[in-house]
C-alpha cells in the first residue's frame, strides 16, 4: 500500500507560517518596486526567517543554513521597520480579529501599560528606571480590550511614566474616532489626564489598588479590572525571546519586534495551525 503524499509542506521550525497563514500576511506586504529585475527571493522563507528570530531570540548571523542568508532578512526586516510596514500589518490584522469578534474597528477603550528591561552592550539610548531598578530601555504599549496591541513605543528607561504614556499616546490622535476611555496605572499620574482630554479628547481613568486594602495584603499580585488585560498582552510577548532583553541599537527596532511579536500572534489566532 503506497504512503499517502500530503500537498502541505511540513514546517521546519515551531515558528515557521502555514501556507494559509503566508496567504494572510502576503496580500498586506508592500508590492516590490516597479521598474528594474523581478524580485527573486521567496518571501515566504524571507518571513520564516525573520520569525525565527522573534520567537527564538538568537542573533542575525546565528540564523539556521537552512533558511536564507541572515543578511537578506534583516535587510527585509529593516526595510519594512523604516516604511511602518510591521505597524500597517499589525494593525491590519488587529481589525481582521476584531471583526471576528463581532467588534468594531476603531476601540471605545484602550489600556496603557509599561515594562522596563535590560539593553545589552549594543549601545543606543537608554537609562535607569529608579522605581523597578532597572538600566535599559521601557516599552510603553496601549491595548484594545482583545489584548490586542494598537500602539508601541520603546524609549530611555530614565523617562517617567507619565512622559512615555505621552509618547505612545501621541500615536493614537485622529486614528481611533471610538476611542473615549484610556485606563492606566496610578504612577501614569500628574497632568496625564489633562493633557489627554487636551490632545485627543480622552478620559484617562487610573485603576489602582484599594486605597483600604490590608496590610498583609500590600505588596502582593492582585487582579485589578480591566488592568489584567494588558499583563496577559505582556505575558503573551514574554513568550518570544527576543523580547527578554533589548538588545538592539535603535528603538524603532525594538518597536518593531513587539509588531511582529503580535502578528505572528494574530496570524496563528486567525489561522490555527
Amino acid at each position: 500500500m503506497k504512503a499517502k503524499h500530503s500537498r502541505t509542506t511540513p514546517k521546519r521550525y515551531p515558528s515557521d507560517l502555514t501556507r494559509t497563514q503566508w496567504k494572510r500576511l502576503q496580500r498586506l506586504l508592500p508590492p516590490a518596486r516597479p521598474g528594474g529585475r523581478p524580485r527573486e527571493v521567496n518571501l515566504h522563507a524571507i518571513l520564516n526567517g525573520i520569525f525565527y528570530i522573534t520567537r527564538g531570540g538568537c542573533s542575525w548571523r546565528m540564523m539556521p543554513k537552512d533558511l536564507p542568508p541572515w543578511s537578506t532578512c534583516y535587510g527585509y526586516f529593516r526595510k519594512w521597520r523604516n516604511d511602518g510596514t510591521w505597524a500597517k500589518v499589525n494593525d491590519a490584522l488587529r481589525t481582521q480579529i476584531r471583526h471576528r469578534a463581532k467588534t468594531k474597528k476603531s476601540p471605545s477603550l484602550g489600556i496603557i501599560d509599561s515594562q522596563s528591561v535590560k539593553t545589552t552592550e549594543q549601545g543606543g539610548p537608554r537609562g535607569k528606571d529608579p522605581h523597578k531598578e532597572v538600566n535599559g530601555r521601557k516599552r510603553h504599549v496601549v491595548v484594545d480590550t482583545l489584548g490586542l496591541v494598537v500602539a508601541a513605543v520603546v524609549h530611555s528607561a530614565g523617562i517617567q511614566d507619565r512622559d512615555g504614556a505621552k509618547l505612545v499616546l501621541k500615536k493614537l490622535v485622529g486614528r481611533f474616532p471610538r476611542l473615549q476611555k484610556i485606563l492606566a496605572d496610578g504612577i501614569s499620574n500628574g497632568d496625564i489626564a489633562a493633557w489627554a482630554r487636551r490632545i485627543g479628547g480622552w478620559i484617562v481613568e487610573l485603576v489602582v489598588r484599594p486605597a483600604d486594602e490590608p496590610e498583609q495584603e500590600k505588596g502582593t499580585f492582585q487582579v485589578l479590572k480591566w488592568r489584567w488585560i494588558v499583563e496577559r498582552t505582556f505575558a503573551w510577548l514574554g513568550r518570544y525571546r527576543r523580547w527578554s532583553k533589548d538588545s538592539e541599537r535603535t528603538e524603532a527596532s525594538s518597536e518593531s519586534w513587539i509588531y511582529l511579536a503580535m502578528i505572528h500572534l494574530m496570524l496563528r489566532r486567525l489561522d490555527p495551525a
